[in-house]
């Protein structure tokens, strides 16, 4: 019997969606949380309903064909409408049985999963679905309605979003508490300019910030590694392989067991904000709505006691 496309589930047309926007099996796996084979199951099958296939390898890269492309466009409107049909169920439910839907940048990930639990003890029967992405990724589930709040350090231009602040987020430079600038006081920015910096990867809200924090007054920035992970970034400086910008979010523990040191350079911490952001003509359903003015209200204050900074120094530099 012939295969048509009345065949296809839902859960093929996501992993394949999945896979085209990364054009990589393996990524898609990762993201979704799946087996490369199992990935690859599902995309040979959704081929198989089609009857053409959905990618071809040149080298060792693989491309969308003609048909892929086609059906990319339809499997993101057909997954959009099934984002509508949930929406439309959590809004009638209200806030305790609703789904939260939202998404943060890595730097969130030390903080953030307290902030839901708590959320969550205040308002019980509230699902969650969270996602920890790098800006590019968080901006395309934004952009894709896949989820109903971000929350990061830079909003976006190129997207017609509300952006709100609801906490200070402060960026210093860390070392080994070995490194000779550890002891130092009133360090010069043009002082770390021989030093070999740790990074994380261009384009994240971390490398952004850093560009912002150095104000183009250390344009010879000497790249040792770049990074996607801050916990690698993080062990590669313990070992005294370099220094590093990071987020004071993430290291509150390793400062707090001496692991690291927070060098006291001229113009640190550097200041700035997290952003709760959605699209504009987004219908938020209630629960999204309750966390948004939860961030609003509380956001500062617990990720202030959750982080602990103050005992470590970090704001009195």
């Amino acid at each position: 019997m012939a295969m048509t496309m009345r065949n296809a589930t839902l859960r093929q047309l996501k992993v394949f969606e999945t896979v085209a926007r990364h054009l990589s099996f393996s990524r898609a796996a990762e993201e979704l949380h799946l087996t490369q084979p199992a990935v690859s199951t599902q995309v040979r099958q959704l081929e198989e309903h089609a009857g053409l296939p959905l990618f071809e390898q040149l080298g060792k890269k693989i491309y969308l064909t003609p048909a892929g492309t086609e059906m990319l466009h339809y499997s993101r409107a057909i997954i959009q409408q099934f984002h509508e049909v949930d929406e439309a169920m959590g809004r009638l439910k209200g806030v305790s049985g609703g789904t939260l839907n939202v998404a943060v940048i890595s730097a969130g990930d030390y903080f953030f999963p307290r902030l839901l639990a708590e959320f969550t003890r205040r308002y019980s029967g509230v699902t969650l679905n969270l996602a920890v992405h790098n800006r590019e990724e968080l901006l395309h589930q934004l952009s894709t309605n896949q989820t109903d709040l971000a929350v990061m350090v830079r909003p976006p231009h190129e997207m017609d979003s509300v952006n709100e602040p609801f906490a200070p987020h402060p960026y210093v430079i860390v070392a080994a508490p070995t490194h000779p600038l550890a002891k130092k006081s009133n360090i010069r920015l043009g002082q770390l300019a021989n030093e070999p910096f740790i990074v994380r990867e261009r384009g994240s809200d971390t490398w952004n910030s850093m560009e912002e924090g150095f104000a183009g007054k250390l344009t010879n920035l000497k790249i040792a590694m770049e990074i996607k992970s801050t916990e690698t970034i993080k062990q590669a400086v313990i070992a005294g392989m370099g220094i590093a910008f990071l987020s004071a979010h993430t290291i509150s523990l390793e400062l707090q067991v001496g692991n690291l040191a927070v060098l006291d350079v001229e113009g640190f911490p550097v200041m700035l904000n997290w952003y709760v952001v959605h699209r504009k003509n987004k219908r938020l359903p209630p629960v999204a709505e309750a966390f948004k003015r939860f961030l609003m209200e509380e956001g500062a204050d617990l990720i202030e006691n959750i982080t602990n900074l103050k005992e470590t120094g970090v704001y009195k530099r």
